[in-house]
This record gives structure tokens, sequence and C-alpha cells, in this order.
């Protein structure tokens, strides 16, 4: 049986598609269909089961270091379309890409509809930089980059960036845009303590974080405004703290103007606190409010793209409640994607999310018009583009996919310019001869193991493919 687009769904694409902005030139296809965002996502909506629109929204963690296999088994098993990168990984690049590469590969039509993943980091800055060593610029506290110039913030982000996006990661848990005043200062365990606040004043923050939001995305990384409404007015840390309330912060509050500057700059993704907010919603965490997703972020802000929760796999703040029920509680508040550091807990939370979408029309339809707000941001930022399969052969449209990733005319013919461009990126000698040193060089690059070829093999033609469908 053919499955359309629900009406529901289709009604959101203008809305959509103008907020996240557009990254990916429209066009048409082979047959002269039309390849907008939001065709592609259309497209992509419309292929996929239930439990695989479920699977996009979650986020699962798995050590930097590489996928582990509880992550892959989430994507392969439960249809997890999203990955973020935790702990510290200070081997530079080259692992980064293989782990992206890796868990790639798991996107097949059986797990993800053949969708690829987001994967992300949080490289904030300070003491909250995940991926480090040769490669990664080591980058300073956010409080030390606001005070920077504009001109000079804006283009280290964009640099910073481009490492990440070249390492594999398309998408920044950063910028940071909580408030913490300096009468506070590092008694604000979550932001303050670590210097994580580009200023003391919204004014201040909306300006220097949304440096960061434009630079990040020119490098074509997609980047998330967190943590609304703010954790600038709370002592504890909701990771590691339950109870934690803000008996500050108002729905008109002036810290708010961060977020929606952020968003003015093209944030696609706001990321939702778990602090409690006593004067908007005394009852529920922000995360599970109605009040702060779809009242403030929704309607106040007129934000359209994807809301995150922090996390709630392992946050103390959250613990009182079932790992199913935090899922669908986040989700029918007008969440997106679920959050779990944890992915211990992501099957409960999948199956919670299936029986109340298979049970309840109304949440199946907050479930569907999610997923489809996921596929947007993933067409938006190129990931719903032709993927190359990972046949091992150097053919035409390898090298030509080979020539677009480094920005050359991808006439899908192997000459020397291609490779004299390609040993410069992967650090070789750039002579425009290929021999064992460039193999060598890529093998590195590509963080696989040195076989001593040669000359192209099909094993490193295998995962140069897998490599390139993480940049195309």
């Amino acid at each position: 049986m053919e499955r359309r687009t629900p009406p529901r769904v289709a009604s959101l694409v203008v809305a959509l598609a103008t907020t996240l902005g557009t990254v990916v030139t429209t066009g048409t296809g082979p047959a002269g269909a039309s390849t907008t965002p939001a065709s592609l996502a259309q497209a992509a909506y419309a292929r996929m089961s239930q439990a695989q629109r479920v699977g996009q929204l979650f986020m699962v963690g798995t050590p930097a270091t590489g996928l582990s296999t509880a992550a892959a088994y989430a994507v392969s098993t439960y249809h997890v379309g999203n990955l973020i990168l935790t702990g510290r990984s200070y081997g530079g690049p080259a692992p980064v890409r293989y782990l992206a590469a890796s868990a790639d590969r798991r996107t097949t039509s059986t797990a993800t509809a053949g969708v690829p993943l987001l994967i992300a980091t949080d490289q904030e800055g300070g003491a909250v930089q995940v991926l480090q060593g040769n490669g990664f610029t080591r980058i300073p506290t956010a409080l030390i980059q606001g005070t920077w110039s504009d001109g000079t913030l804006t283009a280290s982000a964009a640099s910073w960036a481009q490492q990440l996006t070249r390492a594999g990661v398309n998408l920044n848990l950063a910028p940071v845009m909580d408030t913490v005043p300096a009468t506070l200062g590092t008694a604000n365990a979550p932001i303050g303590h670590w210097y994580r606040e580009y200023g003391h004043t919204p004014a201040v923050v909306a300006v220097k974080g949304s440096d960061v939001v434009r630079g990040e995305r020119s490098a074509g990384l997609a980047v998330t405004a967190k943590h609304f409404p703010g954790l600038g007015h709370v002592l504890a840390n909701t990771d590691t703290t339950a109870g934690v309330t803000d008996t500050v912060t108002t729905r008109t509050a002036a810290d708010l103007a961060p977020f929606r500057a952020a968003i003015a700059a093209g944030a696609p993704v706001v990321m939702v606190s778990l602090a409690t907010y006593a004067r908007i919603d005394a009852a529920h965490p922000a995360a599970f409010s109605p009040t702060v997703v779809t009242g403030m972020i929704r309607g106040d802000l007129g934000f359209h793209g994807v809301v995150m929760s922090d996390d709630l796999g392992n946050a103390r703040q959250v613990a009182a409640w079932s790992p199913g029920a935090r899922a669908v509680d986040f989700i029918s508040a007008g969440g997106d994607v679920v959050l779990t550091v944890n992915p211990s807990v992501l099957p409960a939370m999948a199956v919670a999310v299936n029986a109340r979408a298979t049970a309840d029309p109304v949440f199946r339809a907050k479930v569907d018009a999610a997923a489809y707000r996921v596929l947007l941001a993933k067409a938006t930022y190129g990931l719903l583009a032709p993927r190359l399969a990972t046949d091992g052969a150097l053919g035409t449209l390898t090298v030509a996919a080979l020539q677009r990733w480094l920005g050359l005319s991808a006439t899908g013919s192997l000459g020397s310019t291609t490779i004299r461009a390609l040993q410069a990126r992967v650090g070789t000698t750039a002579d425009g001869l290929w021999g064992p040193a460039s193999m060598a060089a890529l093998q590195s690059y590509l963080g696989i193991t040195r076989d001593g070829a040669t000359t192209w093999n099909s094993r490193t033609v295998n995962d140069l493919q897998a490599y390139l469908n993480t940049q195309l």
C-alpha cells in the first residue's frame, strides 16, 4: 500500500523550511523531481514505519573514542536516528572519522529507512570540549570568547566548526545561551562554575552567542541553543541533583533574549532545561512542560525547528520518572528529540513512545510532526542527499563525490589536480602522483590501519566511501 504524507505533516513544510533556513541548494533530481529540503524530508517520512519515525526522536550516547555495542544496537534494532559522542577523545579527528563512518554504515533501509544520523557532541570550549588532540583547536571558555570582537569570534567559530564537520560531526550541542548574573558567578553550578556563559548580561550573551551560531553555521555545522529558558539563576546542577528550581525567571524575562537572538541567527535546534521554573510552570520540569515547550518555544519565540531535551537518561532531576515516562512526557509537551547519554534506558523509552503512539491518535500526531521536523532539519543540512554505495570501487560517482568534498569541479575523472588536492587534504606531499605514501596518509586520515598498499585498493576505497557519506 502506498504511504502518503499526512496533511497535518505536509502543512508544516513551509513554516519549518522558513524557520530552519536553507543550506541545501534546491534543484531537480534525475527524473525531474524536486529536491528541496521539504520534498526530501517528505519522501523520507513517507517510506518510514512508525517505529522508524519514533527512532528519529532519540539521540543516544556513545563514547567519543569508538562506537559502543549498545549504541550500534540502538540504531540497528530500535531505529535510533541520532548519536551523541560523550566523554573525552584526545586522538584528534581520525578516530572520530572512523566512528562516524562506522555509525553511518548502520543506517540501512531496515534500521533507519536509509536516513543518516545526526552525530553530535559538546564542543563548547573550556572544560566542556569532548573532542581534543592534534587537529582540534583547544577552545577557551565561553567567558573568554565573550571578550573577543564579533569578527574574531565568528571567524574562530567557523574554524572550530570545520574541524568538527571534517571529523564527521554534524551537530554541536552549543552555544550556551544562559545568562549567569555577575552576583552569582561561579556559585551557579551548571554554568558559572565552568565559565560556560558568554557574559553576565543578556545583551552580551545574545550578541556573542549569536556570533558563534553564525560562524559555525557558515561552515555547514548545525548548532544548538541551550538550555532554555536558562540555567543562570539556579545553584545546583540537574545532572547530579534533584529538585533544582529556578524561582526568578518568568515568561517575559530578559534572559530569554539570547535564545530569541540565537533563533534569529539560524540555530536549528533548541535544547530545553530540566530545571523547574516556579514562576512559569511549578508543576513540571521545563522539558515536560507544555507551557515551556509549546507555549514559549513554539508560540512566544515562533520556533518551528527541532526541540531537544537535556539528558533524560542519567539526570538526577528526573530520576523519579520512569525512562518511558520521561520520553513520553517530553514528546507530549511538544518536544522532538529525547537525549539520553545512557543507551541502556533507550529500549524502555522507545517501547513506551511506540505504545503510546499506537494507542493515542493525538500523541501519534505529535510523533509524526516531530519526526518530520527532525527529517527536515537533516534535509536542510544535506543529510538526505544521494549517497554513495560502499562497494570499494573507485568509479565516477565516487570520484565526483570526492571532488565535491575537495571543492573541485565534479568531473568524475581522477586526474592530477584531484590527486594533489586530496594529498593536501590528508597531509602528504601534493605532487599529483598517487603511491604508497599517499595511501598511508589517506588510511591514517580515515582512522583505519595502514596495510602497506602501494595504490588504491577496495578496502580503502570502501572506507573512503563511508566517510564521504558523512561529508556530503
